[in-house]
């Protein structure tokens, strides 16, 4: 074991890593920044305040992470996972900070985060409601889900007054092009880094068009710490605590998907013991945001389709993604770069790693039996049901809010439905 960790903090140093983690770090960092600013925009924070919303919250993201890619005895599932703040969150945080405060919302996200750490036994042994029809459902889903926000970010980002402009369109798809030309003409590391060149050459085209804003550089402070309560205590509400610790449960059957991916991309069986290291991570980390007062914190499926693209699994290029988010998180004006990046640029680049997801999902399911008349249907249903809520949000707007956690998330409404359907023709049994 000691040899093993030697090894990877050798490979730490190679400089080609430092340049794939920063890579990885560009690709979830728009969506790790965007949690904060919503919230703290909703809950009327001040500047100072929202300041260290950001800064804080990409250094928990970094301990976070650092967390599920150490494999250690208790907890880490030993993948080359990023997680960051969950989107999932977002709306019930703002409901509660809004009516009952941000001392019961940091509350309710610190109990569910112990929640999924006594529940993680329980959802280990799982395992086997999650066979290859079901799997390979899921991760479809997760892709045919995603691309609207790949779209969304093409045009400029929702409710901006040039939505969908020319200009917008064109640096996005000059990003979209240079990645397919690196990843069709060259080879090895330059490959393998085709979205951060994108991402560069992207981001200077638009500064060329006037389309970047150097002053969150400027306004950003050198050096900023997370602590303990810095922006309220706790305080507990026991209906607040249901809503969040339902998010919670949400986040780990997003990241159940995620686990099994990136075990099959790494030729790694998840096993029980797997789950559970990870599910207590997951719980972990929450817990820890919350004492800090930032979020919670999921697993990211733009970074899984990063790697599927760029073929680079070394869990030594996480461990130097964390070390630059640690670096993020404390001195902001560096974290402060990556914000830089129009969000038409970051469209292109997700276009390439959300559709990677798609096409792993669609991989997944071409090992399945399709023989059979029941998986075709499982597939057919599930997808179906979960892309339909996704396309139509309002279908189940009549429903009473207790089921908004079930029926306001395709990609949850899909995996209970591809769960229950496998059940329902298969029941136990594993499919190999």
């Amino acid at each position: 074991m000691k040899e093993q960790t030697s090894n990877h903090f050798e490979h730490m140093k190679d400089p080609r890593n430092i340049i794939l983690g920063i890579q990885h770090l560009l690709a979830m960092y728009a969506g790790a920044v965007i949690v904060p600013l919503i919230v703290a925009s909703a809950l009327k924070m001040t500047i100072a305040q929202t300041t260290y919303l950001v800064a804080a919250d990409i250094m928990m993201s970094g301990l976070a992470t650092f967390l599920q890619v150490y494999r250690g005895r208790y907890i880490g599932i030993g993948l080359p996972v990023v997680l960051a703040c969950t989107f999932t969150a977002v709306s019930p945080m703002i409901h509660i900070g809004q009516t009952k405060g941000i001392g019961v919302m940091y509350g309710a996200v610190f109990v569910s985060g112990l929640v999924v750490m006594l529940l993680a036994p329980i959802f280990a042994k799982l395992n086997r409601f999650f066979p290859p029809v079901v799997m390979g459902s899921v991760v479809t889903l997760i892709g045919v889900t995603l691309m609207p926000v790949a779209m969304n970010h093409i045009a400029g980002g929702q409710g901006v007054k040039d939505f969908g402009s020319l200009k917008n369109l064109a640096v996005a798809f000059l990003t979209f092009l240079v990645i397919l030309c690196l990843y069709r003409f060259s080879k090895g590391f330059l490959q393998s880094i085709a979205i951060l060149i994108g991402l560069l050459l992207g981001t200077l085209a638009s500064a060329a068009l006037g389309m970047v804003d150097l002053s969150p550089i400027a306004e950003a402070h050198w050096v900023q710490l997370p602590s303990p309560f810095h922006l309220s205590t706790f305080k507990f509400d026991f209906p607040s605590i249901v809503t969040m610790s339902i998010v919670a449960i949400v986040s780990i059957i997003e990241s159940t998907g995620v686990y099994y991916v990136l075990g099959d991309i790494t030729k790694q069986a998840i096993k029980e013991e797997d789950l559970r290291r990870g599910y207590l991570s997951e719980g972990l980390a929450v817990m820890l945001g919350a004492l800090v007062n930032t979020f919670p914190y999921t697993t990211y499926s733009q970074n899984v389709g990063l790697i599927q693209m760029s073929g680079v699994k070394k869990r030594a290029v996480m461990f130097n993604m964390v070390i630059l988010m640690l670096l993020a998180g404390s001195i902001p004006k560096i974290g402060a770069l990556a914000t830089i990046i129009p969000q038409p640029v970051l469209g292109g680049a997700m276009l390439c790693m959300f559709g990677s997801v798609l096409a792993y999902g669609i991989k997944m399911l071409g090992q399945v039996n399709q023989d059979d008349s029941s998986n075709m249907m499982i597939i057919a249903c599930s997808v179906g049901i979960g892309l339909g809520v996704t396309a139509v949000p309002g279908v189940f707007a009549q429903l009473p809010d207790s089921l908004s956690w079930i029926t306001g998330s395709g990609i949850v409404l899909g995996t209970i439905t591809a769960v229950v359907l496998n059940l329902f023709f298969h029941g136990c049994r594993s499919e190999k």
